[in-house]
């Protein structure tokens, strides 16, 4: 298996080249922004046509929210264009593609779980552009997987975990926003989920392409995320104590960018395909030191 990952320096793509690296049957060329702009198309042809990969994992994103209203084309040249171009590079040398994209491509105010096939509507630029790249990833290589994923945290890079533990150090008192649901999911479930899929192509089988829900469980609010991390931290000695925590609703914590209230997404379709269940988030957060350095 040759396997191409832009966005390595990303939470997931991290996780994906410190996995796949160990692996003997893989060859690896893990890429950050410096080593390839992905919305520059004779850079990326020139890449994928010498190394020839056998999968494209496109990890590369614009994620920054709220900035997103404000950067408008570089939200679209990193979250539409550099996938179409990786997608019709993986097409042009027989490659699979399997791009990440987010539950902000919704509404967020359906009553249960979001399904593959539920209606898109997303409510900003983030979620506009991301929807907009998995258009193109589909209509530019046969062999796409598109993995819509949800409040990630990892080891490495900026998350909700990190910031709670350098907010709890230094706060007695915090207010977190409790009327917005999802499931919290480690960066490292998503790349094994990648991989597994990955290898499920390497080795032809039969694969249903198209897109998929990959996130965490048990859904939680905000609010009860960040009291299962502190609660964690202070279990762990992490933390003396934990800060006294207060809900509050989204109307009283505004942001540029709208944030989906119903962030749930079902994992019932992967799980039926691909045997992938959803992130176990509690149990990441079990080593919960890692997220404090």
């Amino acid at each position: 298996m040759r396997v191409l990952i832009t966005g390595c320096y990303g939470q997931v793509g991290f996780c994906l080249t410190e996995k796949l690296i160990k692996d003997e049957n893989t060859t690896v060329l893990s890429l950050d922004r410096d080593s390839l702009d992905i919305t520059n198309q004779t850079a990326v042809n020139a890449v994928v046509n010498k190394f020839k990969p056998t999968i494209i994992i496109n990890a590369a994103a614009h994620t920054a929210v709220d900035r997103a209203e404000e950067e408008v084309e570089l939200s679209y040249a990193i979250n539409r264009d550099g996938p179409k171009y990786l997608a019709q590079a993986a097409q042009d040398v027989g490659a699979a593609i399997l791009h990440i994209s987010t539950d902000y491509v919704f509404e967020g105010n359906k009553v249960g779980d979001y399904v593959e096939s539920d209606l898109t509507s997303p409510q900003g630029v983030y979620g506009e552009s991301k929807l907009a790249g998995e258009i193109e990833v589909g209509q530019a290589c046969g062999k796409h997987i598109i993995l819509r994923t949800a409040w990630v945290f990892a080891e490495n890079g900026n998350n909700f975990v990190k910031t709670m533990l350098r907010l709890g150090a230094t706060h007695d008192s915090l207010s977190i926003v409790g009327d917005q649901f999802g499931g919290p999911t480690y960066a490292g479930d998503i790349a094994n989920a990648l991989i597994q899929i990955a290898k499920r192509i390497e080795q032809g089988d039969f694969i249903e392409f198209g897109i998929y829900h990959f996130s965490g469980l048990p859904h939680v609010s905000w609010y009860e995320f960040a009291e299962t991390i502190f609660d964690t931290a202070v279990c762990q000695d992490l933390i003396p104590k934990k800060p006294s925590l207060h809900s509050i609703t989204t109307e009283q914590y505004p942001t540029l960018a709208k944030r989906p209230s119903n962030s749930r997404l079902s994992t019932e379709k992967i799980n039926n395909v691909f045997s992938i269940t959803a992130s176990d988030w509690k149990t990441a957060l079990n080593n919960i030191q890692v997220y404090a350095g």
